[in-house]
């Protein structure tokens, strides 16, 4: 039977009370770089109510849909495959029914060896509405983030998709196979190599044929053996799924092409728990690098409301010398509160400006206002001794509620008349609807599995330090002797000490730009 169409797309989200207009969406994830998804891709888990996700997705990318969007993941589930399938099938339908945007994430290509097709066509026979979105397949994508093209002028020109699990099958031409294509990629084929390479050995193909087996493509765990024909098996014995394997003349031009796993900070895994609104351009810098980025926000950032002490400062903006941003957060709040009463940039016309270091003073830029002072190094206790001229000075101070005393205590001491103004806080996430993401992170810290995590503040440390535990054996004190710890500021680094932390980095400057090199230098310097 064939979908019944329905003129929905993306960015219509009406809902008619008595005929739901729910859709499924099966989308490609790519084969585990967060960044290989299709922008189309991307569109749709922006619009997701519900996404159905396997274990071969990379969770991060759930962070591109809307707070609202509830998360299914179907990648353990008891019972025979078959009836996995059918309970996930019965989901999509039975949320699409009741007039939802359906997402249903597979990793890769969602029609390649990934049961794509048996979905469609129970969605399809169920006369709901359905797009496929292609992804990009780990049969291509793989071998070349380990430097193999499947296909090259000289040496290849043909290149065949196989499927390990199906080794034993009959449906598979093995003297075809071994004869007449010249690249062979084999999915899940890691339990079946042994099969596989008797196959190819029985039906003809040389004993010297180059193999790469590639375990955890296109991620920071990426690992790559390469060998022949004749003792791959060998070779290979310690390599755990998910992998793909190439067999055929391409795999000799590695050695030419490799360039993903001699990144710097190749096979390291970091964490972040600063709030995700704010990891972009950090995540992109430690990526770019070659690194695994985990995002884990211990905090989030909230503005207080209402503010009346605020609400006045703006009206009498003009009777303040100085007002002082220490952070981006403060600026961003601040700003938007200039604009919910109706004013802008002009409203410091008569205040001289002090930002914390360049980043935030970047910021400040962007809304047109331009700091008149920067401090030597990014910090409180700095500020409060170089603002010049603050003796009998009005200082408005908008930052978090929780800021320390330093700065404010330096310039009291100078003669400074100080309004400590507090805009925002730092509350917990609510982590209601990533509990499974948050026990495979848990798990992973207990086992020693990342090298790194990155504290920007005070706040940071203390939630990570008091989380709740999903797994039995983490601990999140313990988990910090098996990796290095990073803090941005010294106010984060004294804040650890107190808690008997050790803190192995604090950058010259809290730039993520001097952030991404210092720890490019760590992990240099540690290797070294």
């Amino acid at each position: 039977m064939r979908a019944v169409e329905r003129n929905i797309d993306l960015d219509d989200r009406s809902r008619s009370p008595t005929a739901p207009s729910g859709k499924i969406y099966l989308v490609g994830a790519g084969p585990g770089d967060r960044k290989l998804i299709t922008v189309k891709g991307k569109e749709c888990l922006q619009t997701a109510d519900v996404v159905v996700y396997d274990r071969l997705v990379n969770p991060q990318l759930l962070s591109y849909c809307p707070a609202r969007t509830e998360h299914v993941y179907v990648g353990k589930r008891v019972g025979s495959s078959e009836n996995q399938q059918a309970e996930i099938n019965q989901l999509l339908i039975q949320r699409a029914q009741k007039g939802q945007i359906v997402v249903r994430l597979k990793g890769g290509d969602p029609l390649i060896f990934g049961r794509g097709g048996e979905e469609v066509m129970a969605i399809a026979e169920a006369g709901v509405t359905f797009e496929i979105v292609p992804g990009i397949t780990a049969g291509l994508a793989v071998p070349a983030y380990a430097g193999i093209p499947v296909t090259h002028r000289d040496s290849a020109s043909s290149v065949l998709f196989v499927t390990g699990h199906s080794a034993n099958q009959s449906n598979i031409d093995w003297e075809k196979v071994a004869k007449g294509v010249d690249t062979i990629v084999v999915f899940m084929g890691v339990r079946s190599l042994p099969t596989v390479v008797e196959k190819l050995l029985m039906h003809g193909r040389s004993p010297s044929t180059p193999v790469a087996v590639i375990q955890f493509g296109t991620t920071s765990q990426q690992r790559t053996v390469v060998g022949k024909l004749s003792d791959i098996r060998q070779k290979a014995k310690d390599c755990q799924p998910p992998a793909v394997t190439v067999f055929g003349e391409v795999v000799e031009l590695r050695q030419y092409c490799q360039w993903f796993d001699q990144k710097p900070l190749f096979g390291r895994t970091i964490l972040i728990t600063r709030p995700v609104t704010q990891t972009d351009q950090i995540t992109s810098l430690l990526e770019g690098n070659g690194a695994e980025v985990i995002s884990f926000p211990t905090v989030e950032i909230v503005p207080i409301h209402p503010n009346t002490d605020l609400e006045l400062a703006i009206q009498q903006l003009s009777r303040y010398n100085w007002i002082i941003f220490t952070s981006s957060n403060a600026v961003e709040i601040f700003t938007q509160a200039l604009r919910n009463q109706g004013f802008d940039c002009r409203a410091l016309a008569f205040t001289k400006v002090c930002a914390v270091g360049e980043k935030t003073a970047q910021i400040l830029e962007s809304y047109g206002i331009v700091a008149d002072f920067i401090p030597t190094k990014s910090t409180g206790e700095v500020i409060g001794r170089e603002l010049p001229r603050v003796k009998n000075q009005q200082i408005l101070l908008p930052r978090s509620k929780i800021g320390r005393r330093e700065i404010f205590d330096q310039l009291q001491q100078r003669g400074a008349i100080i309004k400590d103004l507090p805009i925002y806080e730092t509350v917990r996430p609510d982590h209601a609807g990533r509990i499974d993401q948050i026990r495979v992170i848990q798990k992973r810290l207990a086992n020693g599995e990342i090298d790194m995590a990155i504290f920007t503040s005070p706040s940071t440390l203390n939630n990570f330090l008091t989380q709740k535990c999903y797994v039995d054996d983490f601990n999140p004190v313990e988990s910090l002797t098996k990796m290095a710890a990073t803090a941005i500021g010294q106010t984060t680094k004294a804040y650890a000490a107190e808690n008997d932390i050790h803190i192995d980095l604090v950058p010259d400057s809290p730039s993520m730009e001097n952030l991404a090199e210092s720890v490019v230098d760590f992990f240099h310097k540690t290797k070294g």
